[in-house]
């Protein structure tokens, strides 16, 4: 190795859905053109009181907290209560700019913390952004195999790992399969070998299998639920999320977050106070996003001849198929919709194709026209 290659530092890889780009132009020769069902942007729009509140909360000037302010943080914990029957103080509650962020920077942050740890554990199939959230932090990514319903498998980790691990990453419902995790089975592990769980629940408005759960309907020590307000309102757009749980850890990135100016500005915490205290278009969201499953997971099924189970939770389906990117672009060539293989959510998905079933109903009939399915 030359001196100027042992120089080089790191190289972001390319982000993971620019592989499907080739498909996209097989949806231009399409009237209406792409159906973009690979990624889960919503499409419906979010209560008309969410956008007057956007725009007349008058805080467009000041600097708002970053922990967030007291309204936003107690419309959260009001909502856990309802939704859960949880009860967290708004002092162990905390926002951020969407989830994403949170999930991306927080092994920093855990680091700095904790600095003779180094490890990650996250499940073998899930979100890219696990991953790239301890590679960018310098640590050490460990995948943990899925069980057979399709939670991570905690007996698999090794001691070695746990005792290395800065944290744990669940994800209930799962982000792609739908799957549910024993959230309380985590938070026993984590307590036992000394290691916090942050808890990804995001999608728990849209559990089909059981009512929505939480982690700190398990108590909150040594854990972090992590909501957002993307899919529950349609405002993926706003960047709208909390943290919430083990008052130390919560107080902590509070801490660490209001130095690099990490906050939700205040127009944004306007409108989500509004969209937390509405559960209304949120029950109507959940009937639309079933209706949908079912319909869609009909049409592929049709179409394909392979069986599209609906999942636990989610709105995605998510299901095996021979060639998973084969099947992605034939659905593109004869379908122009556009779906993500399984490979893109970790190697332990390869062979499955996920689809983000989130356009409006009538888009979804415009892929069966095309595809022939009735």
């Amino acid at each position: 190795m030359n001196p100027a290659e042992e120089r080089r530092g790191f190289e972001p890889p390319p982000y993971p859905y620019e592989r499907l780009d080739s498909f996209k132009p097989l949806g231009t020769a399409f009237e209406g053109g792409l159906v973009d069902l690979s990624i889960g942007t919503p499409c419906d729009p979010p209560p008309a009181s969410v956008v007057a509140a956007l725009a007349a909360s008058n805080s467009e000037r000041g600097y708002p907290p970053s922990v967030g302010n007291e309204p936003l943080r107690r419309a959260f914990s009001e909502w856990m209560n309802r939704r859960f029957a949880v009860d967290v103080p708004t002092s162990a509650i905390a926002a951020c700019i969407g989830t994403k962020e949170f999930v991306g920077t927080l092994p920093q942050w855990m680091k700095l913390r904790s600095p003779w740890l180094d490890t990650v554990l996250y499940p073998s199939i899930a979100y890219p952004t696990y991953e790239m959230g301890a590679t960018l932090a310098g640590c050490r990514a460990v995948a943990v195999p899925m069980n057979a319903r399709g939670g991570v498998d905690l007996d698999a980790i090794s001691d070695a790992d746990a005792a290395r691990a800065l944290l744990l990453w669940v994800n209930s419902p799962s982000n792609p399969t739908g799957a549910l995790d024993d959230l309380e089975a985590a938070a026993t592990w984590g307590r036992s070998k000394g290691v916090p769980v942050f808890s990804d629940e995001c999608y728990a408005e849209f559990t089909w299998a059981s009512p929505a759960r939480s982690i700190l309907q398990h108590g909150s020590d040594g854990v972090i639920a992590v909501h957002s307000l993307s899919k529950r309102s349609n405002l993926a757009g706003l960047r709208v999320g909390a943290y919430a749980g083990d008052p130390d850890l919560v107080h902590y990135l509070g801490e660490v977050r209001k130095h690099v100016g990490m906050m939700v500005p205040g127009p944004a915490q306007a409108a989500a106070v509004a969209a937390l205290n509405d559960d209304a278009h949120v029950s109507e969201q959940r009937d639309r996003y079933l209706a949908r499953l079912r319909r869609m997971a009909q049409i592929l099924s049709r179409w394909s001849g392979t069986d599209v189970p609906l999942p636990d939770g989610g709105f995605y389906l998510w299901f095996p198929v021979d060639d998973a990117w084969a099947f992605t672009e034939r659905l593109a060539r004869e379908g122009g919709a556009l779906v993500s293989t399984g490979d893109l959510y970790g190697a332990a998905g390869a062979g499955f194709v996920r689809v983000a079933v989130v356009q409006t109903d009538d888009t979804i009939e415009r892929v069966a026209t095309r595809l022939g399915v009735r």
